[in-house]
């Protein structure tokens, strides 16, 4: 671990403790230290949100007991003056003591956990900042409860100290979550950065195993970007019966994994994937990145059109960086691209919802999704990395094989993150990928990108010698819904059941003077265009639609290998897969 001296430490007058009491009722302390104060009054606030998950939680919601005091213990006056702030009079004294409590008990990648085996620290919903100082360096000194005995995280350690680690400013902090407790910490070294990789919750991983696997994928993605701006890197993996998803930092991440998944093959490919996509985000987000995420205003949404590429192209990408490490095989790589195409080609809302559209709303929209969402929505990681996929071959394409997406990735880094030092616009990025494809992709971007146009994979797949077949039976009835034990849980736009008025929890009872036990296997055996007499409970409420049966729109799309391939299409594929 690199670790900074006491002297690199003397900046900082801002300094946190965290302590853990009642780590069963899952809550920590939190003791906030506020020196070189130089005002009658200060206010200290919690983020609303957490950076990489783009939705306000009112992370204050779980403070208790908000307290101040003088250095010297003595109370101090304080009143919550907004949903998330705190206004102390200082009284003249320049160092003001804040303690009050955090609930935390809500389990993913994103919250803070406490119980009695471990504490998750997710750092937006337990430090608060001083509304004009969150530039300036913070420490941090973690208090483990009793047998607890390890701490990981990405922040620097203070040399001297066990416990005690150094910010440069509030953004790092908030960007370096920290697991404290006993889990199983293994290392390896890649790309030129140690790596530290900490399990919580057991688990039937092979550790020997997971240190190839993991490097692997670090310099692979290393070598798109020539080089890692890491010398240290921290895998926080919480394990649960069933657990996913992961967020990233800028020189951790925080992982769930299934406990039993390591051996099951599809499991473990999972796995790396995950590991992959939230790597990838070390580069792609957390340093090139659309300009409005970063540096941050934690108290209100920070809009931007373009999560398509931020999330949506590092999804293309943990794939693709799979296949590249040997994870799985090309094959297996185009059975992932097919149902990401057909994912997308069966959902409504890819008519009505443009991803840049998408990309603004997840404020609204992609965290807080209902029955009509997949009607009215698309998501920007599932149609960002299917754009990504056809504007790789597109590139690679018009450049005889001689460039990718991977250009226009390390390009775009070198410029607006090294040179410029800051995040990109929609105009910019547009023009990077403009440079290397070698014209202007408005028509790409009118139809697909701020348009609903339906992407036309068959086009772009051709450039790589393979072609998309619609094996779909157009003779096929539908009555367009979505069902739970034959409640309806979606209705699909412009179906049957969507023009004849059936609704969502509709529970359905007979259908033509017959009782149902699932109403989809029943209308396999009718035919398009029959009348169905549906009885249904609504409410509490029994009535009968007639409704005819319409023929299924959905689309089963299949990937394959053209039996004729030109040497510029072998030469598209073979770049492609970096074979």
């Amino acid at each position: 671990m690199v670790q900074l001296t006491a002297a690199a430490d003397d900046g900082s007058k801002i300094e946190f403790t965290v302590s853990f009491s009642e780590p069963q009722a899952h809550y920590a302390d939190v003791e906030m230290r506020i020196s070189n104060i130089r005002k009658k009054e200060i206010e200290v606030s919690m983020p609303v949100w957490a950076p990489g998950s783009y939705l306000v939680r009112e992370f204050s919601k779980n403070v208790e007991g908000f307290t101040a005091s003088t250095n010297a213990g003595a109370a101090l006056s304080s009143e919550k003056v907004k949903k998330n702030t705190w206004k102390i009079k200082t009284n003249g004294n320049k160092t003001v003591v804040v303690n009050y409590k955090v609930y935390a008990y809500e389990i993913s990648v994103r919250t803070s956990f406490i119980d009695a085996s471990h504490a998750f620290l997710s750092p937006t919903g337990i430090f608060m900042f001083v509304k004009d100082r969150l530039n300036e360096p913070v420490r941090v000194n973690i208090t483990p409860f009793s047998n607890w005995s390890k701490v990981s995280t990405g922040l620097e350690k203070i040399e001297g100290t066990k416990f005690s680690y150094h910010a440069p400013d509030f953004d790092w902090l908030y960007d370096s979550p920290i697991e404290v407790g006993n889990q199983d910490i293994f290392e390896f070294d890649a790309a030129g950065v140690k790596h530290e990789v900490a399990m919580v919750g057991g688990g039937n991983y092979d550790k020997e195993k997971l240190k190839l696997d993991m490097a692997k994928i670090v310099e692979e993605e290393t070598l798109i970007f020539r080089e890692n701006p890491n010398k240290r890197y921290v895998f926080i993996v919480h394990h649960y019966q069933n657990g996913g998803g992961g967020l990233e930092h800028l020189n951790s991440t925080v992982l769930g994994a299934k406990r039993t998944g390591y051996t099951d093959a599809a499991t473990y490919t999972n796995f790396l994937s995950l590991v992959a996509h939230e790597y990838f985000h070390l580069w792609n987000v957390k340093r090139l990145r659309p300009i409005a995420l970063g540096p941050f205003d934690y108290e209100n949404e920070n809009y931007t059109t373009d999560l398509w590429i931020a999330e949506g192209f590092t999804a293309y990408y943990d794939n693709l960086i799979i296949q590249r490490t040997g994870a799985i095989s090309e094959i297996d790589y185009l059975k992932i691209l097919q149902a990401e195409i057909n994912l997308i080609a069966n959902q409504r809302g890819d008519k009505v919802q443009a991803v840049t559209e998408a990309s603004f709303d997840a404020w609204i929209k992609y965290y807080r999704p209902n029955e009509n969402s997949s009607n009215a929505t698309i998501s920007y990681y599932n149609k960002g990395a299917l754009l990504a996929a056809m504007l790789d071959l597109a590139i690679i394409h018009k450049t005889n094989a001689n460039k990718s997406l991977d250009d226009v990735l390390r390009n775009t880094y070198q410029e607006y993150y090294k040179k410029k030092g800051r995040g990109f616009t929609s105009k910019e990025f547009k023009e990077a990928l403009e440079k290397e494809y070698g014209e202007n992709l408005d028509e790409f971007y009118n139809k697909y990108v701020n348009g609903t146009a339906e992407v036309d994979c068959a086009k772009f797949l051709a450039y790589a010698g393979l072609e998309l077949v619609n094996r779909a039976n157009p003779k096929m009835p539908s009555l367009g819904v979505r069902t739970r034990k034959n409640i309806i849980s979606t209705v699909i736009r412009g179906g049957a059941a969507w023009n004849g008025g059936l609704n969502v929890n509709d529970e359905i009872i007979a259908v033509n003077g017959e009782r149902v036990e699932d109403i989809n296997d029943y209308i396999k055996t009718k035919a398009v265009g029959e009348n169905l007499m549906i009885v249904l409970n609504r409410d509490g409420i029994i009535q009968t639609l007639n409704i005819k049966l319409a023929a299924s729109t959905d689309k089963s799309l299949q990937i394959d290998i053209m039996k004729k391939q030109t040497e510029q299409q072998k030469a598209v594929f073979k770049k492609w897969m970096k074979m």
